[in-house]
């Protein structure tokens, strides 16, 4: 599906040094949001139940513009359409990748996501929707949906008409720190008191499987899917049992997931007593989306905040980061080459 939120001018010529491109957020109201968004990332959000914080994406449904230097002003969108040569001159119609920030005061809906097959051939061209998650925070106690434990469409749909939610679910607790990669076919939910940022691949294709029967504002009750649930659910799955992160870091980095739709890793800069040494990395994106989840600092002197997100075009072949607090913590993903 081609993005047609903003009219595209004829691509520009002119050559520019490449520079990070930082984006504006663009907040979503969710019926399971809240104001953690706020208190806990300092975010200025609408009034209401804010959810969702899409921090990278050039989707049609949340857009971000580009906050400073030579793009300021310019929708993500239109710099994939007019300058690809700034994200490798990768090919497709759509930026690949959307980085998501969910702040779960309530619990979302039982859903589950298609691949880019169904995805294609029922949803208008869209992407499918492979996703994971870094727990940022979980209240004590918290737990999560992942996976489920019916072998067959027969047997899912028979639970769901008995309402066997607790032995059709695979519940498990969740952690701050946790990861989890949430593969198409994949049934699952965040719950309340949870802050995930979430990587993905470019689409907002969700089929609800069950929504507790709560009523949205106007009285009425979200749409379910559960025909196109039976369809892509992936039966053979084998549901996890935690989220723990198992990787070894090294030199400060850790790679969370390696798959072909993206590559996470965690990147730790430590602060240090003397002359700052900077903490570096080196090429070998397309680009690469950054998240500042923890702590402060700088980027090739660029003064760094939590909750600041870019993107490091192809032409910058060395990042180098200095914490100015204690630690500076990043989630970093890039799509696969061609």
């Amino acid at each position: 599906m081609a993005d047609t939120a903003h009219a595209a001018p004829a691509a520009h010529t002119t050559h520019r040094t490449p520079e990070l491109i930082f984006l504006e957020p663009v907040f979503h109201q969710k019926i399971w949001g809240g104001r953690m968004l706020e208190s806990d990332f300092g975010y200025q959000i609408p009034d209401g139940p804010i959810g969702e914080c899409w921090a990278i994406s050039a989707h049609p449904a949340g857009d971000c513009k580009v906050a400073k230097g030579s793009y300021a002003g310019m929708y993500l969108s239109e710099l994939w359409t007019q300058h690809r040569e700034l994200f490798g001159n990768l090919s497709g119609e759509q930026f690949p990748l959307l980085v998501k920030i969910l702040a779960a005061d309530d619990d979302l809906s039982i859903q589950v996501h298609p691949d880019d097959v169904y995805a294609a051939e029922h949803e208008d061209g869209s992407l499918g929707k492979c996703e994971c998650w870094y727990v940022l925070h979980a209240e004590p106690g918290a737990t999560i949906v992942i996976g489920q434990n019916a072998h067959s469409r027969e047997e899912f749909a028979r639970a769901v008409d008995a309402g066997n939610w607790d032995e059709l679910l695979n519940i498990i607790p969740v952690k701050t720190g946790d990861f989890f990669q949430i593969d198409p076919g994949c049934v699952h939910a965040i719950r309340g008191g949870t802050l995930i940022l979430e990587t993905q691949q470019s689409s907002d294709v969700t089929y609800r499987v069950y929504d507790y029967d709560r009523r949205q504002a106007d009285g009425s009750l979200r749409e379910l899917h559960l025909q196109q649930s039976l369809d892509v659910i992936d039966y053979n799955q084998q549901p996890p049992t935690n989220g723990t992160i198992t990787a070894v870091e090294k030199n400060g980095v850790t790679r969370l997931i390696a798959c072909d739709r993206y590559t996470v890793e965690r990147v730790r800069v430590a602060a240090t007593t003397d002359a700052a040494t900077p903490t570096q990395l080196t090429a070998h994106w397309p680009f690469l989306c950054v998240s500042v989840i923890e702590g402060s600092g700088t980027v090739n002197g660029q003064v760094l905040a939590r909750g600041d997100h870019f993107i490091v075009p192809a032409g910058i072949d060395v990042l180098s980061f200095v914490s100015t607090t204690e630690s500076m913590e990043l989630i970093c993903s890039y799509p696969p080459a061609d």
